[in-house]
């Protein structure tokens, strides 16, 4: 490919990302998840200790992220979008440069990468979820490792060695924004491992250049620890459990809602799962490619470990899928112009399908936020069930640590985040607060005394005073009854 072409490429996937994600820009309620990085983000701006003053289970480097995307110009919503959207763009880049070693031609290149942009928006990759951002490291790092069989036929030991601790290194950073690629990281160093035998280094070489790889995977992570630790045997052990005794606690979903959500997921990837089996299919019997091409599957493999050990199947967790996928469907799409049609043309429409289903609840977000804020006086609203970027926007404190509406609404997180999840719900109703946000969503998975608790509340000393719709349902927004409307 030529540094003509190569511009080219990379233009046409920046038009490409911009008309997937323009329509949101702005947008405060895309995803749940994203809304509240970035309000853990800003709080940790402002002195908020992650774990024990505002609670979640992810990495520190997340919030890390969003805090520093907080610092530029906005509210932070358009900010962390426009952020996404350029890590999505360069990662598509880097998905077509990473086809090119398994042979494929300058079509199958770049429509592995447009077709990376268009499927990671169908399964919950539109906004700032975490892969979008930490994709990148990993397909950096899976580009350095589908050149490792080319490095080992021409015995270049030093730069496996080199290659190696990028790679890990770079795996080690994407760990601190969520812990599953953990099993993408591990896989990286065995095949730095692997082909570093085959280039002929010796055994002493060998073992240190493992050591020097393990500590790359592990620096930013040991960091963390290491600052927690220096905290205090509180504050680490708050970071201890939120990170790791409380992913073990939470209770798992219906066998049903699993199998659907499984299915859903696949059929959303189908058109590349296809394109990635024809690959294998016409794979060459020999040869450099061959082995690159097998070693690209291994990658997903391994990718595959991450997505099952979570479980839960939403969308989004497929989003670290998506990279290898593409690559590996990319020598199909440079052949074939009817699957090259067919993974674009399903994507597309599926994409305009949930437009037209699902439209923009933007404005309705930032009119809840206003009425919280013009009725808050100053004193802590709750957001019971509804969007915790509320918070945010409203300019409000938080009544609890423990702010992520799920933690201590859903019986999926009961008994998992270390307190009494409906005695902290009555905690915060004692306080009186001024404004209650929730909604009129029915739900099979209710923590059912922190319902009981607030339904009480509700129906004793609360009054709806705005609604709005939600999805599905609506939201609404109760005011205390001894309170003035203000509109």
């Amino acid at each position: 490919m030529t540094t003509r072409s190569r511009w080219t490429h990379a233009l046409i996937l920046l038009l490409v990302a911009l008309a997937i994600r323009a329509w949101d820009f702005g947008n405060p309620v895309i995803e749940p998840d994203q809304q509240y990085y970035l309000l853990v983000g800003d709080r940790l701006l402002h002195g908020a200790v992650p774990y024990i003053d505002i609670w979640d289970r992810k990495p520190i480097g997340l919030f890390l992220l969003f805090a520093g995307i907080r610092t530029l110009p906005g509210n932070g919503i358009l900010a962390y979008q426009l952020m996404a959207t350029l890590c999505a763009w360069a990662t598509a880049i880097v998905v077509g440069r990473a086809a090119k070693t398994l042979g494929t031609n300058d079509r199958g290149a770049l429509g592995a990468g447009t077709a990376y942009l268009l499927v990671i928006a169908l399964v919950g990759g539109g906004g700032g979820q975490a892969p979008v951002f930490y994709n990148l490291p990993m397909a950096v790092a899976g580009l350095l490792t589908l050149h490792l069989p080319a490095k080992a036929t021409a015995e270049r030991p030093v730069a496996i060695v080199a290659s190696g601790i990028v790679a890990c290194l770079l795996a080690g950073i994407a760990i601190q924004l969520k812990y599953t690629p953990m099993f993408e990281g591990a896989f990286f160093g065995l095949a730095h491992l692997w082909f570093l035998r085959r280039a002929g280094a010796r055994w002493g070489g060998i073992v240190g250049a493992t050591a020097a790889w393990a500590l790359m995977g592990l620096l930013p992570t040991l960091a963390a620890i290491g600052w927690y630790r220096a905290q205090g045997q509180t504050a680490f052990d708050a970071f201890w459990f939120a990170n790791v005794t409380s992913i073990a606690l939470r209770r798992g979903y219906a066998a049903s809602d699993l199998a659907i959500r499984l299915l859903g997921i696949a059929a959303q990837l189908s058109p590349l799962i296809l394109g990635a089996v024809l690959t294998w299919r016409a794979r060459p019997r020999g040869g450099a490619v061959r082995e690159t091409i097998l070693v690209g599957y291994a990658w997903l493999g391994f990718a595959l470990a991450g997505f099952f050990a979570i479980g839960t199947f939403f969308d989004h967790y497929a989003l670290p899928l998506v990279a290898p996928l593409a690559i590996l469907a990319a020598p199909t799409l440079g052949r074939s112009i009817r699957m090259l049609i067919l993974t674009l043309g399903v994507a597309i429409a599926i994409l305009i399908a949930k437009r037209l289903l699902h439209p923009s609840d933007a404005a309705g977000a930032y009119a809840v936020a206003q009425v919280v804020e013009a009725n808050s006086g100053g004193a802590c609203p709750y957001v019971f069930i509804g969007d915790t970027i509320t918070y945010h926007l409203a300019h409000a404190c938080l009544p609890t640590a423990y702010a992520f509406p799920n933690l201590l609404a859903y019986d999926t997180e009961q008994g998992a985040t270390g307190i009494d999840e409906a005695g902290e719900v009555r905690r915060i109703l004692a306080r009186r607060p001024p404004v209650i946000v929730t909604s009129d969503r029915r739900l099979s998975i209710w923590n059912r005394g922190s319902l009981r608790a607030v339904k009480a509340a509700l129906a004793r000393n609360y009054r709806p005073v705005f609604t709005t719709p939600r999805n599905s349902w609506h939201t609404i927004v109760y005011l205390r009854n001894d309170r003035r409307f203000r509109s």
